[in-house]
Parts: structure tokens; C-alpha cells; sequence
């Protein structure tokens, strides 16, 4: 799976959404906006797979403007916590995973809804269920998963560690899936499913805490990069076995820490060659 990324994000990484919680929070703000001028107006724009499969293909994006509460101080207290959890994944992980994990969410929530539509026979009218607030718990759980010692200081005074607070988030929407229908049950497993994918998928979540990310950094900026091309005008060159990406588009290249130089090994070699000292 992580190769995979990696590929996925070489070939597709320039298109990321850049700073995607901006616009997240941006969303919300437009929907509480009409909640407070125009509640009615709000119906237009729930995620009703009835309603979509009748023409209003618009349902399929706008219900990520439904606020996941109507109280100003909640929607407020949100927008500055899920706008620092936010950035800071997204500065972690890099905008292209971020994109990733954020718009899966939106996707296996709006094919929860069509499960939904089609175990109640075509009921219409529980699309208000579907919001974006067990994406934002995604968010939250992700940051508890690599930062699980950061402090969070509840209003404003009181400090407590992001992974008790994960906990009892937990426990609270166990306790909504275990007493709820099953509209309720699948919103909250379609939502969280991103987290549980990355979470299953990437279980050392060594790599991702902070440290190891700015680690990583100050690791790319101090290796000088060869500014000279190999034959045919190839970058990277495995010391090795001496491949280029030229003989295989596929290869991945990395420079070794533990070698006294600028040493570039491909993938078969990077974990199996003698260390130059």
C-alpha cells in the first residue's frame, strides 16, 4: 500500500488540493450562514440518493456545507480546532496523502448513503444524517494515532493528552453504533472508514510522528542532491547495480543516511548493500 502511494503520488501529486481544510472550514461557514438566513434552504442540499438519482446530482458535493451543529460557539470552537488538526496533517503527511484521506472519507460516506437508500427500499429523507462531523472525527483520530501525547487544553485551562480524549470519542460513537438504527450505523462506519483503512494499513505509525517527519526534511536539505546526469540524461543511478529510471520507469531511489557520501541505491538494494564508510 505504501508503494503504491508513493506512485500514485509522483503521478498525481502536482494536482493536490492545497490547504483542503481552508476550504473545508469555508464550507461550514457558508452552511451555518444559511442555516441562520435561509434553514429551509438547507434541504436542497442534504445527501438524499433518492433526490440525486432523480436529477439533483449537485447533493452529491453540496452536504459537505451541512455545519455538524447549528450552535455558533460549537461551529467556532470547530473551526480553530479541525483548522490547526487539519493543517497539521496535511503538513505531515504531505497535501496529496491528505487529499487522499479527507475525500475517501467524503466518498465511502456518499456510498453508505446509497447503501442506506437501497436497504430501506427508496426512503427519502434521512440525508441529514450524513455530515461531515465522523469526517472530522477521522481528522481527530489520525492526530491522536501519530501524536497521541500532543495536549489539548479544553476551554482554554484545562490539559489533556490527545489520546484520552480519542478514547472517549470512541467510546461515545461505539455507544451511537451500538444504540442506533442501522442509518446510523453505516453513516458512522462509512465515515470512519478512511481511518480504519490507514489505521489497519499503516500500524507503525513511527514513520509519521512529527519527529521522524521533520527528521526526514533536514535529512533531504542536507544531502546534496548531483546536479550532473548519468547517460541518456537519467537523474538517479543505483551504486550498485547501477540501473537508471530509465531501464525501469517503476524504480524507486533513495540516498543512504548511513553512507559516508552521496550514495543512491534503488529499491532491491537500498536495505542490502554494504554501508560505504
Amino acid at each position: 500500500m505504501r508503494k503504491w502511494m508513493d506512485k500514485m503520488e509522483r503521478k498525481f501529486g502536482r494536482y493536490a488540493v492545497k490547504n483542503l481544510t481552508v476550504y473545508l472550514l469555508v464550507c461550514y461557514g457558508v452552511g451555518y450562514l444559511l442555516s441562520f438566513l435561509s434553514p429551509q434552504l438547507l434541504s436542497y442540499f442534504t445527501l438524499e440518493p433518492g433526490l440525486i438519482l432523480q436529477g439533483q446530482i449537485w447533493r452529491l458535493i453540496s452536504w459537505v456545507i451541512i455545519p455538524p451543529n447549528f450552535s455558533l460557539i460549537f461551529v467556532i470552537f470547530m473551526m480553530l480546532l479541525y483548522y490547526s488538526l487539519g493543517t497539521s496533517l496535511e503538513t505531515i503527511w504531505g497535501s496529496f496523502r491528505y487529499n487522499v484521506y479527507i475525500f475517501s472519507g467524503i466518498i465511502f460516506t456518499i456510498i453508505g448513503a446509497f447503501i442506506v437508500y437501497v436497504i430501506t427500499g427508496g426512503m427519502v429523507g434521512f440525508g441529514a444524517i450524513f455530515s461531515t462531523y465522523y469526517i472530522n472525527m477521522s481528522i481527530f483520530f489520525a492526530c491522536a494515532a501519530i501524536m497521541p501525547d500532543l495536549q489539548l487544553y479544553l476551554y482554554g485551562i484545562i490539559p489533556v493528552k490527545m489520546k484520552w480524549l480519542a478514547i472517549l470519542d470512541a467510546v461515545l460513537i461505539l455507544w451511537d453504533f451500538v444504540a442506533g438504527g442501522i442509518v446510523t450505523r453505516i453513516s458512522i462506519v462509512a465515515s470512519l472508514l478512511n481511518f480504519l483503512i490507514f489505521f489497519l494499513l499503516n500500524r507503525n505509525m513511527q514513520r509519521y510522528r512529527p519527529k521522524q517527519v521533520i527528521r526526514k526534511h533536514k535529512f533531504q536539505k542536507e544531502v546534496t542532491r548531483p546536479t550532473a546526469t548519468y547517460a541518456g540524461g537519467a537523474k538517479h543511478k543505483c551504486a550498485v547495480c547501477g540501473r537508471t529510471e530509465l531501464d525501469d520507469p517503476n524504480l524507486e531511489f533513495r540516498y543512504c543516511s548511513k553512507c559516508n557520501g552521496n550514495y543512491e541505491y534503488c529499491q532491491d538494494h537500498l536495505f542490502t548493500h554494504e554501508h560505504v564508510k
